[in-house]
């Protein structure tokens, strides 16, 4: 079974059909999912707002290997191994991306994307090359890895990349949504001291259950710079993960940075959006800009090492996949991840 997309566009709906079982190459594995998030992405797709795509989407897939290419050798690729399936569904390993610096596989120039440019995992069954397996724990529910996989692992490198030292404040910008509530939590198990910047009392409520030490309403507070230093006492962050799609949140965030700070990209805003800042912002308090992406393998096994251990513990909403027109449109708007049931 499947959801496969339909009129991609303002009036998409999936329809829940049998499809075939993916035909392998010699050296893929089939996977049979058992579970599969759904997230910001893959409604962004659904509407076109990123092009075309696969009519199979998704991209948080749990589930385990089922079949082996003819001539597959990898000891990751044997029947039965637990495996994850995210947005990356393949890397050469070999261009001048991969191997420039330690992540580069994240760029590659041949990426293949789940969901966009081959069959995703809103799906029984979908095929992973043997060199891109990513084997997980055996004794974390599905339910509570799928988010891991997208959501949870761009969170978790990007408060790697920021490399701020452990006690340190660092805010999440649009801290109430898929990736700013599994920051707050990945935050706070890494040593950090967490400010959520989001609007309205309700997420506030869902930030503060997240491990948020303070939040901050910015529909309330005309200057977050001064709400932040009234908060801490008179201390500034060390880093600001903006995982809100808006060009003000970074604009805001600059202005929220102590010395040497940095600003984590991770929101992306509308095509047609311009940031605006002064470049001596960044000049006078040597700040620094990065754009962080999903992490790679290593991430990702990092990354579920903190559920196995209970540090992180990702809210979800469980559907089936009948269910998956009804609350798709409502991703953005839900307190928690949506993660789809593939097995009965």
């Amino acid at each position: 079974m499947a959801a496969v997309l339909q009129d991609q566009g303002p009036n998409f709906t999936f329809r829940i059909q049998e499809v075939e079982i993916p035909t392998l190459k010699p050296r893929e594995v089939l996977v049979k999912l058992e579970a599969t998030g759904f997230c910001g992405t893959d409604l962004s797709l659904a509407y076109g707002y990123l092009g075309s795509c696969n009519s199979i989407l998704g991209h948080e897939g749990i589930g385990r290997i089922v079949a082996t290419g003819s001539d597959c050798a990898s000891k990751a690729a044997v029947e039965g191994q637990r495996v994850g399936i995210g947005w990356i569904r393949d890397a050469c390993g070999s261009c001048r991306v991969c191997i420039s610096a330690a992540g580069g596989e994240t760029r590659c120039i041949t990426q293949v994307f789940s969901g966009r440019d081959i069959p995703g995992t809103l799906a029984s069954f979908a095929v992973v090359p043997e060199r891109y397996i990513t084997p997980l724990p055996d004794d974390v529910p599905s339910e509570l890895l799928a988010p891991v996989m997208c959501a949870g692992v761009t969170a978790y490198k990007a408060l790697k990349v920021a490399n701020s030292t452990p006690g340190s404040w660092i805010a999440l910008s649009g801290a109430a949504g898929g990736v700013g509530l599994l920051g707050l939590q990945y935050a706070k198990a890494m040593g950090y001291r967490t400010i959520a910047i989001d609007g309205g009392e309700r997420r506030g409520g869902i930030c503060l259950d997240a491990g948020a030490e303070i939040y901050l309403d910015y529909e309330k507070e005309k200057d977050l710079r001064s709400a932040i230093l009234r908060e801490t006492g008179g201390t500034l962050c060390s880093a600001v993960i903006v995982c809100a799609g808006a060009a003000s949140a970074y604009e805001s965030a600059l202005h929220c940075l102590d010395y040497f700070g940095t600003l984590v990209a991770v929101g992306i805003p509308p095509p047609t959006s311009k940031v605006s800042f002064h470049p001596l912002t960044l000049i006078d308090y040597g700040v620094k800009v990065i754009g962080s992406i999903t992490g790679d393998r290593v991430d990702i096994l990092e990354a579920a090492e903190f559920v196995r251990r209970g540090l992180v513990k990702p809210k979800v909403i469980g559907i089936g996949l009948n269910e998956l027109s009804q609350y798709s449109r409502r991703v953005n708007e839900l307190d928690g991840k949506l993660v789809v049931r593939l097995e009965n």
